[in-house]
């Protein structure tokens, strides 16, 4: 694996000279956020070695480096997910490389169902935590202990520090953001009423199908990370429609506004 981030780190090292020192992971729905970078370097994902390229609908497969304000980003315009067929080691890589590129902050985000009546579909919520429920975890194999050790803590997956930041500026900025706890399941089919029931049951908020091994990964590599859910749909514990895509990208849309002030004035240091 250390060559095959090696490698990846070198070639991406020769398109541009900027350091990034914050990684984005953008979620369904929430492509456009890379409008506000300037003087942004694009790389298909296909042409970085040992990158997999993402199929899921609305992920564009892109690499963004630029510049956000007074600081220096890198952008996954699109993750990799389980449910695609890659293997969790596949879907995690992108992280690996962007921790080799010298980051020391991992802002994710995605879209994510609510089985808290009190988030509401265009909400963003703040993850203070959340329950692995893929059946798997990216640790698992062979570990190398000059990436990473063997059994990293996950007290405080989500950095307090980032996270209160991040409420300031909602605040400063005329809103109120909430924090929850976000659920992981393998998809993609979307949850029953009984796993809802479930999952909220076991204290989850929010449902969706990424972010927690991107996080895991980011904590083995030495990251601090803040995770960011966009809540796209009512689960279906609420009611009894069917969900579309097409309801999930517009329901994004609503939260992009005040998810790019947050992005823009966020401290990474």
């Amino acid at each position: 694996m250390k060559n095959n981030i090696r490698e990846a780190v070198e070639f991406i090292r020769t398109k541009t000279a900027l350091q990034p020192e914050m990684g984005l992971v953008l979620g369904t729905g929430l492509n456009g956020v890379v409008d506000i970078i300037s003087d942004a370097v694009s790389i298909d994902y296909k042409e970085i070695p040992h990158f997999k390229v993402s199929t899921a609908p609305s992920h564009a497969g892109k690499l963004i480096i630029g510049k956000l304000g007074k600081k220096c980003v890198v952008i996954m315009q699109g993750r990799l997910h389980y449910y695609e067929g890659f293997s969790m080691e596949q879907i995690t890589f992108p992280i690996r490389v962007l921790a080799g590129l010298g980051i020391k902050v991992l802002f994710l985000t995605n879209a994510a169902g609510s089985l808290n009546p009190r988030m509401q579909p265009g909400n963003l919520v703040i993850l203070d935590d959340h329950i692995n429920f893929m059946g798997t975890n990216p640790l698992i194999g062979r570990n190398d202990d000059s990436i990473g050790e063997r059994f990293p803590s996950m007290h405080e997956p989500y950095d307090r520090q980032l996270q209160n930041q991040a409420k300031e500026i909602a605040l400063a900025a005329g809103y109120k953001v909430m924090s929850g706890v976000y659920a992981a399941v393998s998809g993609p089919s979307l949850e029953t009423r009984a796993e809802c029931r479930m999952l909220r049951n076991l204290g989850a908020d929010l449902v969706g199908m990424s972010t927690v091994p991107e996080a895991i990964v980011a904590i083995h590599s030495g990251l601090r990370v803040i995770a960011i859910s966009s809540v796209t749909n009512l689960g279906n514990i609420f009611h009894s429609e069917a969900h579309t895509q097409e309801e999930i990208r517009r329901n994004a849309a609503k939260s992009r506004e005040l998810l790019e002030i947050i992005i823009k004035e966020i401290n990474p240091q």
